[in-house]
């Protein structure tokens, strides 16, 4: 889901001379009951700093898709340390979208996610370290092959391992070639883990 932020003015609420309603009204309009009202204010909120707590609270109780969509696309137009601590309990989420929507805005926040890497990638839900190496995958950090090394040589969950080993593939580190071969023989008896290491080493060597 692309996070793009809509330019479309509060329905019922445009201010004489079509200005765009002030900060007060749209905070007011994110607890209306109509929820195309709620998105829509959300929507204009995006990339206005001093709105990122109300954003914050809204998306903890929003229950509606499209209205935690537009949340989370004006939380992305904000971006900065604020906001990434606020959403990274969404990495747990039961919701595939709103996760994924989170995912996708953590990829483009490499400054202020990078303090939160090793928490994530430590983190007791193996299900929530696959993510955080899927959003290694778009960050612009000089650590990222560090932080996937430490992922294969420590992560005892197989498919961590694995999301890790196809990362490690496309990035083309030659560093990544001892422990690669540990990562083998401590899965010797995965095939999978064999194949996808061949891969990763064919194209480190490529």
């Amino acid at each position: 889901m692309a996070l793009v932020r809509s330019t479309q003015p509060a329905l019922g609420q445009i201010q004489e001379g079509g200005a765009r309603p002030s900060r007060s009204v749209l905070f007011m309009q994110l607890g209306s009951t109509d929820p195309n009202i709620r998105r829509v204010a959300a929507m204009e909120l995006g990339g206005d700093v001093e709105a990122v707590a109300e954003l914050l609270a809204q998306l903890a109780d929003e229950e509606d898709h499209a209205v935690r969509q537009a949340i989370v696309s004006s939380l992305a137009a904000i971006g900065g340390a604020s906001v990434v601590e606020g959403v990274l309990g969404y990495l747990g989420s039961d919701d595939a979208g709103l996760r994924n929507d989170v995912i996708d805005l953590l990829k483009d926040q490499a400054d202020a996610i990078a303090p939160h890497m090793p928490r994530l990638l430590a983190d007791p839900d193996p299900d929530v370290r696959i993510f955080a190496v899927n959003i290694l995958e778009s960050l612009k950090h000089p650590k990222v092959v560090d932080w996937l090394i430490a992922v294969i040589e420590t992560d005892r969950h197989i498919n961590v391992c694995a999301t890790a080993v196809d990362l490690i593939g496309e990035v083309g580190d030659a560093r990544a070639r001892v422990p690669l071969a540990r990562l083998e023989e401590r899965f010797a008896d995965e095939p999978f883990i064999t194949f996808a290491v061949a891969s990763a080493l064919d194209k480190i060597a490529a």
